[in-house]
């Protein structure tokens, strides 16, 4: 029988980081498990980038958090910690700003992702200023594809207007955030979606069994 070819990347440098991951994770993933999802992982964030500059790097960052997710669910030893997917339309706005003050202020004691059911090409700038303002950076965040292995690994799916194509499975917590969408909205504006936010995560947070 003839051994079928790997399949080819769509971008050479990729091979460096699948070498990194499959270092990583060995003994728990596969070569080829590892190569498919950095090529998916690749793939998908090509539909929406306006700039491919720095897509390897993304799509590495994008296939460890997969990765990650797939080990929890397989029953990898871990940390135990709750998780918790924001998830909205374009994962540059409100999912955004949720994920990054849960994580500013769980202090290492949640595990948090974010993720768009159409993503944009970038988080827009007013809601990384508004992050800023409150001490919260946001310089390596960027919109990501709702996958399955993400939304599996969730103990908390928190929905923010994405109507009918948000994940629905069973067994979740799910919660449901009525905010404003801050695309295309002012400062002023902004800083109050964010303040609205963080009421709910605090609310959350007191919600969460203590660790």
């Amino acid at each position: 029988m003839t051994a079928s070819l790997p399949p080819v990347l769509p971008d050479d440098r990729l091979a460096s980081g699948i070498a990194r991951l499959a270092l990583h994770y060995r003994g728990r993933f596969s070569a080829e498990t590892i190569q498919r999802l950095v090529i998916d992982s690749y793939e998908r964030l090509a539909e929406h980038a306006r700039v491919r500059t720095h897509l390897v790097v993304l799509a590495e960052h994008l296939a460890t958090e997969r990765l990650n997710a797939l080990a929890h669910i397989e029953g990898a030893p871990g940390c135990g910690l709750p998780r918790v997917l924001f998830v909205c339309s374009h994962n540059a706005g409100r999912s955004q700003m949720a994920a990054a003050l849960l994580a500013h202020r769980a202090g290492g004691h949640v595990v948090v992702s974010s993720a768009g059911t159409d993503p944009a090409a970038e988080v827009e700038p007013v809601v990384a200023q508004a992050l800023i303002e409150a001490g919260v950076d946001l310089t390596d965040a960027f919109p990501k594809p709702l996958t399955d292995e993400v939304v599996q690994a969730a103990d908390i799916v928190i929905t923010m207007g994405c109507g009918d194509a948000c994940p629905v499975l069973p067994g979740r917590r799910y919660l449901d955030w009525p905010v404003t969408d801050p695309e295309g909205a002012p400062i002023a504006v902004v800083r109050g979606i964010r303040d609205e936010i963080d009421a709910h995560i605090t609310e959350l947070l007191a919600s969460l069994p203590s660790t």
